[in-house]
């Protein structure tokens, strides 16, 4: 445990050290950081997906740079410290962890979420909005995911899964008249209305909705790559071929996945 505070502390000296010696470093502002940690962001998640945990911890390296990078500007401008964000971490983590540091009793993981959502309401006297909490400068699919995640923590929710099928149905059909319609409007938000659908279908049963188009975007890209490479290697070009000729390759790409082969 003190080797790690003696490392932490190592790292809030070379950041002390390089807001005063670097060009480029003492120049940064919150506004410029910020576009720079979003992709930090990205590049971690990248990591998380390759499951590749040399490539994680680098990563969170490099995001932790931020944070303490934050904190300094925050200290030069008298507003807080990286005291003050850890110490409002900690006090964080214990209200909101009843069932750990109090006497509440629950039975499962939906449950704890519930109090989560529920003792966040508190913090503000119970008037912050439920959704409040969700950035809007998140991913579409995410922000879905995010918002009925805590639309659910208050109750708002399906009693029964089955029941949201219904809706997808409904949410189809909808989009389909509109397509017949030719209203381009109507179409786009039909769509909208369709994806929310789908959204909350795959939490609904647990799965998690960016996973699933993310591994299905790799799956892709794996047989497109595969077909491109095989068209290359015949001396032939994707535009010089029929669609039949390139589906009867893609579908040798799915049977290579099939057998465990590696594409």
């Amino acid at each position: 445990m003190e080797l790690k505070k003696d490392t932490f502390q190592r790292l809030l000296e070379i950041m002390n050290e390089l807001r005063e010696k670097c060009p480029w470093d003492s120049v940064q502002t919150n506004d410029t950081l910020r576009t720079l940690t979003i992709e930090e962001t990205y590049e971690l998640a990248d990591a998380i997906i390759k499951n590749n945990d040399e490539l994680i911890a680098k990563e969170l390296g490099d995001l932790l740079l931020h944070i303490v990078f934050y904190a300094k500007i925050g200290e030069e401008k008298g507003a807080f410290d990286i005291g003050t964000v850890m110490n409002n971490l900690i006090e964080k983590l214990i209200y909101r962890h009843p069932h750990i540091f109090g006497d509440v009793k629950v039975k499962n993981a939906t449950e704890v979420e519930q109090n989560w959502e529920q003792l966040k309401l508190k913090e503000k006297n119970g008037n912050k909005s439920v959704l409040s909490g969700v950035p809007n400068s998140l991913p579409a699919m995410i922000k879905a995911n995010r918002i009925q995640d805590k639309a659910r923590g208050v109750g708002f929710d399906w009693e029964e899964r089955s029941q949201v099928w219904d809706k997808l149905q409904e949410e189809f059909a909808e989009l389909k008249a509109e397509v017949e319609k030719g209203n381009e409007d109507g179409i786009e938000a039909e769509f909208g209305d369709l994806f929310f659908s789908l959204v909350n279908t795959a939490r609904l049963y647990g799965v998690n909705p960016e996973n699933a188009l993310e591994r299905t975007n790799r799956k892709f890209i794996k047989r497109f790559n595969y077909l491109e490479d095989k068209t290359i290697k015949q001396g032939r070009g994707l535009k010089d071929m029929t669609l039949a000729e390139m589906d009867e390759i893609w579908n040798e790409a799915k049977r290579a996945e099939i057998d465990g082969q590696e594409l």
